[in-house]
């Protein structure tokens, strides 16, 4: 049976079948899961691991780890199987956003993030096939691109005149325990399991400070079983509701299109717009969790109104939605960086170009390049930019003789 695992079944095939019986029966519940976590299972996600992101114990490197990997994953498997597994600690990191403010990461030892690795691969054979399209981050095969690309189809032969952008304050860090062990319950019946996800919730987290703090809510960011959680969260709190709850009632057509907490609502009608806005916070509220008030709210978006007035374009995944009339006069939803991202990339390519003018001609035409192919922006701005610079170093070269 697909439930059913042992450490001589091939993982590919378990994993295979998981899925299979997940696809075929939608309220099946798994058992036995926990005894999937074998050498086996763990050699895999070993393989799946990256490697320079993973911070190995005190005692011992990444490298180390790999020269007797054998060993040391049948160690762990035995600590599994004996119960005598515990989480350790998860190493706080704070990164700088691009508006100023910090964005904490949380880094699981080495031996956490393998089972980790192992344990979201079991998720992922179960829950995609309950995840709708509506949902594009975290998923393998999806991604931004994906997102992006389908929304500018939907809005281009869609019917919609009306957005609602919206945001989750804090989303990783708000994720109630309880009703995330409840919502997975409802596909997993595997106690053993269960705790092995509780385990890694209720991880202390060592602060760069030295002090240790224990959460009660939130799932770090950083985490390998972290995505998959969040989503398995957000699939329950909007995707099905929406789905089942919000679309019946509403008098027109609506859309949604998720890419982890940040998503955006596509409806016909002006009234359906407004009671979705409305009815949010109380959904989300329900969860433990907020709507961002600076980056909620609704938006006229309609090939009959210019998205040259103010507040007709709105943002979404770094881009900027709009509707353009092409040489024929048909009207077209466009995309462009958004203005923000925008200057945020010139800024950085201008710092760049100020640090490196030094290098020869070649070499610095070649690395340029190389970084203008990542970001997107105005390439006259671009040229403005390098011209001058060109211009100071060639008058810099003539007082030089």
């Amino acid at each position: 049976m697909p439930d059913k695992a042992g450490s001589d079944l091939d993982v590919q095939t378990c994993l295979r079948g998981i899925a299979k019986t997940a696809s075929l029966n939608k309220q099946h519940r798994f058992r036995d899961l926990y005894r999937l976590l074998n050498t086996e299972m763990l050699q895999l996600a070993w393989q799946g691991l990256k490697k320079s992101a993973a911070i190995a114990d005190e005692d011992i490197t990444v490298k180390e780890y790999g020269v007797d990997l054998e060993a040391n994953l049948e160690r762990l498997v035995e600590r599994l199987r004996q119960k005598r597994y515990r989480a350790k600690l998860i190493k706080r990191r704070y990164i700088l956003m691009e508006n100023g403010k910090k964005r904490p990461l949380g880094i699981p030892a080495l031996e956490d993030k393998i089972v980790q690795k192992a344990a979201a691969m079991i998720l992922t054979a179960i829950y995609e096939q309950d995840f709708l399209d509506c949902s594009y981050g975290y998923r393998p095969g999806k991604g931004a691109k994906d997102a992006v690309s389908d929304l500018v189809f939907q809005l281009q032969y869609g019917v919609f005149g009306y957005i609602v952008e919206a945001d989750i304050k804090s989303y990783f860090d708000n994720i109630s325990h309880n009703e995330l062990i409840t919502m997975m319950e409802k596909r997993i019946n595997d106690r053993a399991f269960m705790r092995l996800i509780t385990k890694w919730l209720k991880a202390g987290v060592l602060e760069p400070e030295g002090y240790v703090e224990h959460p009660v809510t939130g799932t770090p960011q950083g985490g390998i079983v972290s995505p998959i959680l969040s989503i398995i969260y957000l699939h329950f709190v909007l995707d099905e509701w929406f789905e089942q709850m919000v679309k019946p009632r509403l008098k027109g057509r609506a859309i949604m299109c998720r890419y982890a907490d940040d998503w955006i609502c596509a409806f016909h009608y002006r009234d359906d717009a407004r009671r979705f806005y409305k009815v949010l916070p109380q959904r989300l509220g329900r969860y433990e969790l907020q709507v961002e008030p600076s980056k909620t709210k609704i938006v006229r978006f309609s090939r009959f109104h210019p998205s040259r007035k103010r507040g007709r374009t709105f943002a979404f995944l770094g881009f900027e939605f709009y509707w353009f009339k092409d040489r024929k006069g048909i009207s077209r939803a466009m995309r462009r960086t958004a203005p923000t991202k925008q200057r945020i990339a010139i800024g950085r390519i201008k710092a760049w170009l100020k640090a490196f003018r030094h290098l020869p001609k070649r070499q610095f035409l070649q690395s340029l390049k190389r970084k203008l192919i990542g970001p997107i922006i105005f390439m006259c701005e671009a040229t403005r930019i390098l011209y001058g610079l060109f211009t100071a170093k060639l008058s810099s070269t003539r007082r030089n003789g």
